[in-house]
Formats: C-alpha cells, structure tokens, sequence
C-alpha cells in the first residue's frame, strides 16, 4: 500500500512539473506550489522545507549580474572571451564546464555556477553555440565537482566515513578528481553534436519572429570596452574569486560569534553578502542607475528562475521529506543484494533527495558494511551526480529561465530535460574510469 501510496504522489508530483512546463516561465513554481497545496489536502503531508538559501542565492548572483549588464560588463567580458574562442567557437562547450568544475571544486560548492551562467550564456550566443551545450554541461559539472572538492559537505561526509578504514582524501581525491575532468571532456564531445544548430532550432527562430529575442549580427565584433563596463566586470569577478578562496581557505571568512564561540560565516551566506556588495560596488562606481536593475534582462530572467524554484523544489521537498525512509530503505536493500548496483544506489537517493551528503550517508556504509575496498567506494561515489536526474534543483531551473534562446528547456515528459544527457554521461564515464583507476592502483575489489 505504502508503495502505490509513494506511486501515486510521485505521478502527480511529475504532472504537476509537465503542466508547469507547459505553461512555460515561473509556471513551474505557480504549479509546484498546488502541488504542495494537494499534498496537504489529499495526503495530510506537512509541507516541506522552502528552499531560501538557494533562492537568496540566486537573487544576490542576478542582482550583481544585472548591474553588470548594464554597466557594460557583460560587453566586456564576452569581447574578452570572443578572443580567445573566436577561431574555435565550439570550445566554449569544453571550457565553460571545466572552468565551472574548476571554480566549484575550490569553493565546495556548486552555487558557483550562479555566478558563471549569465557569461556562459552571453559568449555562447555571441558566437552563435547553442547556449543548451554549455550551460547544461557547465551546471552539471558543478554537482560533479562536489566529489572532487576537498572543502564540501559531501567530501567531509565520505572522508569521515573511510578514513577508519585507512582511505583518506587524497586518495578519494586520485580517483574523483581524473575521473570526473574526463567525463567532463567526454561530455563534451558528446552534448557538441546534441540538438539543431542555433539558426535551425524552431523555438529560437520562432522567438526571434516573434521579437522576443534580438539575434546576434551576422559579423558581430566585440563592443569596445568602456571603463564602467571593465570596472564593473573586475568587481563581479573580484566577487566571485573572492568567494572561490574563502571556500578553500576557511580562515578567509569572516568570524562570528555563535553561542560563544567564535565560527566562519557559512559559504552560502557569503555568497550573498558578496554579491550584493558586488552590486552595490557597481553601482557607486560605474555609476548605475540602482533602479534599473530591476529593467536588465538578466535579472528578470533570474526573478523568474526565483518563483520557479520556489514552488517546484518546495513541492519536490514535500515529497522526499514523507517518503524518504522508504525510499532510502528500498534502495539499501537492492544494494545488499548486488554489491555492484551501489552506484545506483548512490545514483537513485540522490536523485530522490537531492542531496549529495544524504546519498553518502544512507549508501556508502551499506558498502562498507558488504566489505567492499574503500578505493570501489570511491570510484562509485561521483554517481551521486544524480541529483540533477530530476528536473527540480535551483541552478537547472536558472539556467533554463536565463536561456532566452529556449534551447535549454525541460521537456513535455519532464525526464527529458537538457540535462539528462551530461548527468547519465557524467556518472556513467565518471564511476566507470574511477573503478579503472582503483583497480589499476591496486585498490579495487
């Protein structure tokens, strides 16, 4: 009963998304939130927790975006990166995801991104790429990343539960870290000759008909930079280098006094002082007009990204939180029974949780617990990309409402969602290289 119970919400949970989806925009969110509402009423489930951090953070990264654009310096930015891809447009699909893999990995978090998109996108439809390659590739590598960072919450999670067994993080780090920049590469490859080219894609020609959307001249050259448009770039920059350090270098964050004790300030906060503060930088010192912030595109297609979350991951939390345990439970289950399948495992939980450090925590001593080798265990590990199977995470609806092209999109059946590909990619070539490294090492079972 329990079982067709989970069914049941889970069906309407995902038709809640596909209207959502239809109806396209903040849509989503409108539609997430009549979900939470039907769990309430049908269910009797208390409704799950809001996801404030990651909104906050979007609000604070468009904030500082949107001044930045219209300072000029999303102009200058994308004039500095047609330089260098100008003659290989293409490599923006390899780039963008390994300099986002690159940044999260050092700051532990893959709210990173965030930051990263709006000039992802903006030199990705500069040059004529389907923005849908990068931007995919590069969001979901900032999940990949967490396995490779030796400053997140899923790293202390794993280090704490292998290091008793003599396994410590250099050595997860040996494995993650080559396994996880290469199927970053394989990625690419593959998601360069995923979807039409920009001119032939209907939804981006049907936008430009329709004057939703203005498409790059034929023979565009870079703007010349203004100063306003360079200062305001090196702030935004400055900002986001700065958030990079205080991820990897603890003592870089302000101390606070927390129950009588001095603490860091936690990243995510800072991620929203500094950016805000970025803004605020732009806005004395580029002289920006604070009150047209709010007309920049970036920031409305970020406030729209807002709404989405809010009640698409509101109701995805609601699921999860009353049904949990059983999934969790079921899933252990399978992974006793086939000691292979706990990249599944590992896979599936964090998918339905979305979370990292709970899919470590339920799966991994499971693993341990079958004797498997710490150096298996470790390889396995980066199937926890699989929080971005489902299409309910904060920076996969960003980037799909910053898109104005729509080539990035979540699709009628909601499985089929542009990042499908780069997340199946990514875990298979990941786990399977790593459980080639532990074995060539001499660790794997």
């Amino acid at each position: 009963m329990d079982t067709l119970l989970i069914l049941v919400q889970g069906a309407m949970l995902l038709g809640l998304i596909a209207v959502g989806v239809r109806f396209k925009g903040m849509a989503i969110g409108l539609f997430g939130a009549l979900g939470v509402l039907l769990f309430v009423l049908l269910f009797r489930i208390a409704p799950g927790a809001v996801p404030v951090s990651a909104m906050l953070i979007i609000m604070s990264v468009v904030t500082a975006a949107g001044a930045m654009q219209l300072a000029g310096g999303i102009d200058y930015l994308v004039a500095q990166a047609q330089k260098v891809i100008r003659r290989f447009p293409n490599q923006i699909t390899y780039v963008a995801p390994l300099t986002t893999f690159i940044f999260c990995v050092g700051a532990g978090t893959g709210n990173i991104y965030y930051s990263l998109m709006p000039v992802i996108y903006e030199v990705a439809l500069a040059n004529k790429v389907r923005p849908e390659r990068p931007l995919a590739l590069s969001a979901t590598a900032g999940q990949l990343a967490i396995t490779a960072s030796p400053v997140s919450a899923a790293m202390a999670a794993m280090v704490g539960l292998l290091a008793p067994l003599g396994f410590h993080i250099t050595d997860i780090l040996m494995i993650t870290m080559p396994a996880s920049i290469a199927a970053i590469v394989v990625g690419g490859l593959v998601m360069s000759r995923m979807g039409k080219p920009l001119e032939h894609d209907p939804e981006y020609l049907r936008r430009i008909a329709s004057g939703e959307l203005t498409p790059p001249a034929a023979d565009a050259q870079p703007k010349a930079p203004t100063r306003a448009g360079k200062l305001s770039a090196l702030l935004f920059l400055g900002g986001v280098l700065f958030i990079i350090s205080a991820g990897i270098f603890s003592q870089l964050r302000p101390q606070v006094m927390v129950d009588g004790r001095l603490v860091g300030v936690d990243l995510a906060q800072l991620i929203q002082i500094t950016m805000l503060t970025v803004a605020a930088a732009i806005v004395a010192l580029a002289k920006v007009k604070a009150s047209e912030i709010v007309k920049s595109s970036l920031f409305d297609s970020g406030m729209v990204a807002v709404v989405a979350l809010f009640g698409v991951a509101w109701m995805a939390n609601t699921f999860i939180a009353a049904n949990q345990t059983v999934i969790v439970d079921g899933l252990g289950s399978l992974a006793r029974q086939a000691p292979a399948m706990i990249a599944v495992a590992l896979f599936a939980v964090a998918a339905m949780t979305t979370s990292q450090s709970s899919a470590t925590f339920a799966i991994i001593p499971i693993g341990i617990a079958l004797g498997l080798e710490p150096a298996t265990l470790a390889a396995m590990w980066p199937a926890v990309v699989g929080v971005f199977l489902l299409p309910t995470n904060g920076s996969q609806i960003a980037t799909v409402e910053l898109d104005r092209t729509g080539s990035t999109r979540i699709g009628s059946a909601v499985i089929n969602h542009s990042f499908l590909v780069p997340t199946l990619l990514y875990a298979v070539v990941a786990v399977g290289l790593g459980l080639l490294i532990s074995r060539v090492a001499g660790g794997g079972a």
